[in-house]
Formats: structure tokens, C-alpha cells, sequence
């Protein structure tokens, strides 16, 4: 980085100097004939650049994409999503009738089991408070028990 110094004066190197060698255009060649059918020679264009220089060529008409096939008005996703939605509602529809048939069958079997108890319970009423009609039942005398020492006399 430094140079070597002897003395007060410094060393220098010999320095060497580079001159950059211009570049030849390379020769220009004649275009390659191609063959053309007659009457469709295609028109010639130049273009004469900002720097004085003219560049000729042949007219290039640009590629025509091809044309894509007819989309429908709706998506079929759009189409996929509304069926599913109907679908989705009827089975909610469904569900809740389902719903309102199993609560109207469980009360319709707790007021089976209401009346039955209501039936069965009057019933037992009519043979306990029934008329007493005296060839109908057994009769039972009940006489003044006695209870001696734990044991029961009648």
C-alpha cells in the first residue's frame, strides 16, 4: 500500500498505460433471400433512428391470440354454492319438522301415561271406596287384641 522509501525520496514503480483498442464493426452481410409468393410481398417500413441512421424492414403484423372458448354467464362455482345452500336449507327445513314430530310424540305419550293413571288410579278408588255390599267382600271382625309380654292375643 506504501511505497519502499529510501532515504527522503520515495521509490516509484514503473507505471504502465493501457489504451483500449476500438472494436471493428463487423462487415455486414446480405440478408438471406426468402421466398415469397407472388402477390403477398409484404410492405417495407424504414425508420429513420435519432441519431441519422435508417432501419429497414419488413412490416410484422402481431400475433392474434386465439380466441378463448365462450364462457358461461354464471360460474359453475357460483352455480355449485346456491345448490348447496338450497340443500343446506332443506335439511334445516327437515330437521326442524323432525323436531317439532318428536316433541309432539313425547307429549302425546306423557298424556298416554297421564290418562292411564288417571283410569287406573279411579278404578282403584271405585274397589276401595266402593259399596259395601255384604255377600260381595269378606268380613272381618276385628276383637279387642291383648299384648302380655310381647306376645299378641287375640
Amino acid at each position: 500500500m506504501y511505497p519502499e522509501r529510501t532515504g527522503s525520496v520515495p521509490a516509484m514503480r514503473a507505471v504502465e498505460v493501457h489504451q483500449p483498442t476500438p472494436i471493428t464493426p463487423a462487415t455486414t452481410y446480405p440478408a438471406p433471400l426468402v421466398p415469397v409468393q407472388p402477390g403477398t410481398v409484404p410492405a417495407v417500413a424504414s425508420v429513420v433512428l435519432p441519431d441519422g441512421r435508417v432501419v429497414t424492414g419488413y412490416a410484422v403484423t402481431p400475433m392474434q391470440p386465439e380466441p378463448l372458448a365462450a364462457k358461461p354467464a354464471v360460474s359453475r362455482t357460483a352455480v355449485n354454492v346456491a345448490l348447496g345452500g338450497v340443500g343446506f336449507l332443506a335439511v334445516c327445513g327437515g330437521l326442524l319438522m323432525l323436531t317439532a314430530f318428536v316433541t309432539a310424540l313425547a307429549a302425546l305419550v306423557t298424556q298416554l301415561i297421564t290418562l292411564a293413571a288417571v283410569i287406573f288410579g279411579g278404578w282403584i278408588a271405585v274397589q276401595v271406596l266402593g259399596s259395601n255390599r255384604h255377600g260381595a267382600g269378606t268380613t272381618v271382625n276385628i276383637r279387642k287384641a291383648v299384648i302380655k309380654r310381647n306376645k299378641f292375643y287375640t
